[in-house]
């Protein structure tokens, strides 16, 4: 099978060359949708590995999922794999998860979520009465209708203003786009529908995917709510599969792979981008390059004077960051799914510390991702006897699981340098707030440890912010840059740029960036035919 490169060198052409900077999820996006459009490319990552913020630890019991555990809107992945004449289910396979999440506020307040949404609400209904699981059902229909209106109107398009975004929904009317609330935050909204604190705080933590506080994040976060309703998947391998997936494609299509090496500075001439310089020395010439480096990087000059002006001066807040904490180990009591999450006791207080004073909360909310747990993940909470409760009582947990840690964190990174005292107190906060919902963790060897302090180093710029610039105010989504930087012919990607953060959202900014090379002056788009994937799309 020919790729878009080597059909446009047999038609009598040559490909024009792009440089992709970074290989996570949007370095690898741009790379297949470059590639569809008959593109040579150049796919340079600093790290031994694809993947970026997706990646796994070694523990005892084997590797575990460190970064995104989330996956969502499969059909981004099958429209991008289309174009390179490939399907989803031949990358990696993926298996739906009837039990979204299970949530816990004490040993006594649980509850879960399924993709069946009835299901839900007749849960919803059992845990804090049936009118909050009239108003779940109503806050999923508004949820479902503002990513209608925004999903062809603002997630796919280009650069999105508030202009472009009032004409591209004029077929809504005024109502629809009243409807998504724009000025109100997404605290308020939520207030609209649960009157029970618990349900405020579970679908308030929607605003924390894209690192952001729901008292400041715009209501038109609720679409994330959404997203987990039309199918969350559990990918065999897990999330770094994905990424493997993707770079053993991009490979078998032609792309040159350079790991272990990073890009130093931008070149230009003639005032446009002409290639990069990498850290071993050697200079590789392009017609354009595509960067998805955390624009703090650019912004700080890291890739040089070129770089440094092709952003804006000014920095916007940044998204959270967090301390995570990857192990094997022994779990007694509360049951398990593959998402669980343990909900502090003060959501406010938490948000405050993060934000306002720049502090590790007390009492952190804690996510936890058990990734030996897909068996037991599909049994409801309230059917579970007190000997499935206990984990031992399975055999194929007898001697431990693997489980990914979480609690967030502010990005200060590159500014305090988190000492053991602060590690050893930041987890006897985590597994205390475990205990107090009738979690016990005993860990087999000891966790590996992330805080603000690595995210940081290993992301230049950031200062340890993982979803690039938190999503506050109803003007945030429009203040990311679009793809097209100041420089011509240097176009940017990834969770800092449009349309955000989130493994599918930093997906759809690779290939907004591919899509704005290819059609750039001096690149003529040479788009193939690619065969439609097999099967159903679906999100």
């Amino acid at each position: 099978m020919k790729n878009g490169a080597a059909m446009a060198r047999a038609a009598g052409g040559h490909a024009d060359h792009v440089i992709v900077i970074g290989a996570g999820m949007a370095g690898l996006a741009a790379c297949l949708r470059l590639l569809s459009g008959g593109r040579q490319v150049t796919l340079i990552e600093g790290a031994n590995y694809s993947g970026g913020k997706m990646r796994q630890v070694s523990t005892s019991l084997g590797p575990v999922d460190s970064g995104p555990t989330v996956f969502t809107m499969r059909s981004v992945f099958e429209e991008l794999l289309a174009g390179v004449n490939r399907r989803l289910d031949e990358v990696v396979r993926v298996q739906p998860l009837e039990l979204l999440a299970r949530h816990a506020w004490d040993e006594a307040g649980c509850l879960d979520l399924y993709a069946d949404r009835q299901r839900s609400a007749d849960a919803i209904a059992a845990f804090a009465g049936p009118r909050e699981a009239e108003g779940y059902l109503n806050f999923c229909a508004q949820a479902g209708r503002i990513f209608d209106l925004l999903e062809p109107a603002m997630l796919r398009a280009p650069r999105p203003t508030p202009l472009s975004l009032s004409w591209r929904a004029r077929s809504a009317g005024l109502s629809g786009l009243l409807g998504l609330q724009p000025f109100t935050n997404m605290w308020k909204a939520l207030q609209k529908h649960f009157q029970d604190p618990r349900l405020q705080q579970l679908f308030g933590r929607y605003a924390t995917y894209c690192g952001s506080s729901p008292w400041r994040a715009p209501a038109t976060l609720m679409l994330i709510a959404h997203l987990e309703q039309e199918g969350v998947w559990q990918l065999d391998g897990g999330m770094q599969s994905l990424a493997a997936g993707l770079a053993g494609v991009a490979r078998q299509c032609g792309v040159s792979l350079i790991e272990g090496e990073w890009v130093e500075e931008l070149c230009t001439a003639r005032g446009r981008v002409s290639g990069v310089r990498t850290s071993s020395g050697r200079e590789i010439a392009g017609d354009a390059v595509v960067c998805t480096a955390d624009l703090g990087a650019l912004r700080a000059g890291l890739l040089g004077e070129a770089a440094r002006k092709s952003v804006p001066t000014r920095a916007r807040q940044r998204s959270l960051s967090a301390v995570t904490w990857s192990m094997a180990a022994q779990t007694e009591g509360f049951p398990l799914a593959y998402h669980s999450v343990f909900f502090s006791s003060d959501y406010k207080r938490e948000f405050d510390a993060l934000f306002d004073r720049g502090e590790i909360p007390l009492q952190p909310t804690v996510y936890v991702c058990a990734q030996d747990r897909l068996p037991q993940d599909r049994l409801p909470l309230s059917s579970l006897t007190p000997q499935q409760r206990t984990p031992k009582a399975s055999e194929a947990l007898a001697s431990g699981e693997r489980l990914f840690c979480l609690a967030n964190a502010p990005a200060i990174g590159d500014r305090h340098h988190f000492t053991d005292e602060e590690i050893a107190a930041c987890q006897r906060s985590m597994f205390t707030r475990l205990r107090e919902c009738g979690l016990q963790v005993k860990p087999l060897d000891a966790p590996v440890v992330r805080t603000p302090t690595d995210f940081a180093t290993r992301f230049p710029g950031s200062g340890g912010a993982i979803y690039g610039q938190a999503t506050h105010g109803w003007l945030s989504a429009f203040q990311r840059p679009g793809s097209r930087s100041r420089v011509p012919g240097l176009f940017l990607a990834g969770g800092g740029v449009h349309p955000g953060a989130g493994v599918p959202m930093v997906t759809l900014s690779g290939m907004l960036a591919a899509d704005a090379a290819l059609s750039a002056q001096g690149l003529t788009p040479r788009l193939w035919p690619a065969a439609t994937a097999g099967g159903t799309s679906m999100r």
